[in-house]
């Protein structure tokens, strides 16, 4: 046998033992993980939910979820901005908006994205919303759909098809876990959030997310799924959607890869006993948007925190910059550097990287006005290193789980905050192994 037979007979082997020893091992779970698991949420009045397993790509797991929703239902929407959109997002982003007296359905696989994938993709995503269309009774242009995983591979649809009698079958308002877990790709953990805000009456908010690596801004790379009973106009509940987008999703970093798939849906069911929210400004519409941006926001966080192979949560808080355009510049230079994020990976207060980062992001800096710190501690300040600066100090921070760099710019009042982890060799190995 010639050597070169030999490598890839050998590579081979070595790519069966390893996929052997993921299989034995089972999926590692971020370290970053809620302890608490995923939390008790309560049911939503007008929503139900199902899912089951498909075998899209995945087998002996869940991978589709149907969630089915009440007449009267207001759907605000936000979606990748990406130059290379999936099918589905297309067609959500064209449906939005639309009449909602006959209820609404949202169904999405995961294992294949139904990107890049020409005049099929089309035809995969109307064959499945006309095919849920008639199971349910949902007009189609009020069924939306999302998908998933891997790019460029035909969607296998009638696979989604066979199974929408089940997944009807099931439907009910207690399966919300469920269907978080069906949206999961390299996700190590089901994300959910919720929260209950007295607005002259209880209005309820749940969501569910998926996300863990592709996670870059622009909207939010990402699946999520945030449902209310809410008694709000369809324009109303897609302003609020729309700005806290902007201070939660639009501020969370894994890689700096922009998906193609990224879809935020919201749902309104209007069955809250609470009156109905007509003013953002009002003390009901201040209360509901507060407790909105708590979930958004709790849900960025926990894409955050199950970043591949992520070991430390990390924020980054700039302030002092001459706009808020220029502060968000900043903080996204910060926490999308490759040198930053191994460096806190390596647990190394290598300030001169964030000195760096500022320098190229693009923003008004000032070198001699600029001070930085690690947690609690002054790392440098007036162009140079502070002079009671330890970096035993920096270290010892360093080796948290929840980690701070706050940059301050000296030149104005404008802030804002990212967030975002380390990169580790785990990275790497989920990624070189993602279609293996």
């Amino acid at each position: 046998m010639g050597k070169s037979k030999k490598i890839k007979k050998l590579k081979k082997k070595l790519l069966k033992l390893r996929k052997e020893i993921k299989g034995k091992s089972g999926p590692l779970i971020s370290p970053l993980a809620p302890k608490g698991g995923f939390p008790d949420l309560p049911e939503i009045n007008g929503a139900e939910f199902a899912a089951v397993e498909a075998g899209v790509r995945y087998s002996g797991r869940k991978d589709i979820m149907l969630a089915k929703l009440a007449p009267g239902t207001a759907i605000a929407g936000v979606f990748t901005r990406s130059a290379t959109r999936a099918a589905p997002v297309l067609d959500c982003e064209a449906k939005l908006g639309g009449d909602s007296g006959a209820g609404a359905a949202i169904i999405v696989n995961s294992g294949n994205a139904n990107a890049f994938t020409g005049t099929n993709g089309k035809k995969s995503v109307e064959a499945i919303t006309g095919a849920v269309s008639s199971v349910l009774g949902i007009p189609q242009t009020r069924i939306f759909s999302a998908s998933t995983g891997v790019i460029g591979e035909p969607l296998p649809h009638e696979r989604i098809v066979n199974k929408l009698q089940e997944l009807k079958a099931a439907l009910s308002a207690a399966s919300i876990q469920s269907a978080a877990q069906a949206i999961m790709t390299t996700d190590t953990f089901a994300k959910g959030s919720f929260t209950e805000v007295d607005a002259e009456g209880p209005i309820r908010i749940v969501g569910i997310a998926k996300g863990s690596g592709m996670i870059a801004p622009d909207m939010a790379t990402m699946l999520v799924y945030i449902f209310t009973d809410a008694q709000i106009s369809q324009t109303l509940l897609q302003q609020m959607l729309s700005d806290l987008t902007r201070k939660t999703f639009n501020c969370i970093t894994v890689d700096s890869d922009t998906s193609t798939s990224d879809t935020l849906i919201l749902a309104a069911t209007q069955k809250s006993s609470a009156p109905e929210i007509t003013d953002i400004d009002s003390a009901a519409g201040s209360a509901f948007y507060d407790a909105l941006h708590k979930v958004m926001l709790d849900l960025a966080h926990q894409v955050v925190r199950d970043g591949e192979g992520a070991t430390k949560f990390v924020e980054v808080r700039v302030a002092g910059a001459e706009t808020e355009a220029d502060a968000h510049k900043i903080a996204m230079a910060i926490a999308n550097s490759p040198l930053v994020k191994t460096a806190i990976a390596g647990e190394d207060p290598n300030w001169g990287r964030v000195v760096m980062a500022v320098g190229k992001s693009g923003a008004k800096a000032d070198r001699d006005k600029l001070s930085i710190r690690f947690g609690d501690i002054l790392v440098a300040e007036n162009g140079w290193v502070s002079p009671d600066y330890r970096e035993e100090d920096a270290a010892e921070h360093m080796k948290g789980q929840n980690l701070l760099i706050a940059v301050d710019m000296g030149l104005g009042s404008a802030e804002s905050t990212a967030w975002t982890c380390d990169l580790t060799n785990r990275y790497i190995e989920i990624n070189a192994d993602y279609r293996s």
